[in-house]
C-alpha cells in the first residue's frame, strides 16, 4: 500500500511547514521523507539525501529525480533536452489545473488537447522509445505528453480524474 500524507491545498501559500507537507505528498513516504524540498521559485527548504527534489507545484506537487530535475530547467530555459537513461516522476495529488497534452509552451485552452490528469507517475525515456505508444490520455492506458517536442514523456494514470 502507498502511504500519502493529506495535505489540503490551501496549505501552497503557507508557512514552510505547510510548503514541505504539501511538497512531500506529491510521493510516497519512503521517497518524500529522504527527498531535497524546494520551494516553486528554487529556495531550498529541507536538504534530502535520496536524490529526488519535491516542489509544492502550486498546489500541484511533484516529486522527480535528477533527470526530471534537468528537464524542468531545460523546459524554464526553452533549452533543448534529451536523455540516456530514464527519470522518474511522481504526482500522486495530480493536476489542480488543466494542462496541454501536446506543449508544455501552450496557454491557449481552446487549442490542442487539455487534461487535469489525477494522481500519476512521469517517466522520461530516450525518445527512440516513446514510438508506437499512444498520445491520447483519453486512450486509458500510458500515454506520451508533449509527443513533439523535447520533452516528450510517459504519463501513467495511477488514480481516478476529478
Amino acid at each position: 500500500a502507498i502511504a500519502l500524507l493529506s495535505v489540503p491545498l490551501a496549505a501552497m501559500a503557507g508557512s514552510t511547514e505547510e510548503k514541505i507537507s504539501l511538497a512531500m505528498s506529491a510521493a510516497p513516504a519512503h521517497i518524500s521523507g529522504e527527498a531535497t524540498i524546494k520551494d516553486d521559485d528554487g529556495t531550498l527548504l529541507r536538504k534530502g539525501s535520496n536524490g529526488y527534489t519535491c516542489m509544492p507545484g502550486g498546489g500541484s506537487p511533484m516529486c522527480s529525480d535528477a533527470v526530471w530535475v534537468r528537464m524542468d530547467e531545460a523546459m524554464k530555459n526553452k533549452a533543448a533536452f534529451s536523455t540516456d537513461r530514464i527519470g522518474i516522476s511522481y504526482m500522486l495529488r495530480g493536476d489542480l489545473e488543466p494542462v496541454s497534452n501536446d506543449s508544455p509552451d501552450e496557454m491557449d485552452q481552446t487549442k490542442g488537447t487539455w487534461i487535469k490528469e489525477g494522481p500519476h507517475l512521469m517517466i522520461i525515456v530516450p525518445r527512440e522509445l516513446l514510438k508506437g505508444l499512444p498520445s491520447d490520455p483519453a486512450s486509458g492506458v500510458p500515454y506520451v505528453m508533449w509527443k513533439d517536442t523535447p520533452y516528450a514523456h510517459i504519463m501513467i494514470p495511477v488514480g481516478a480524474r476529478e
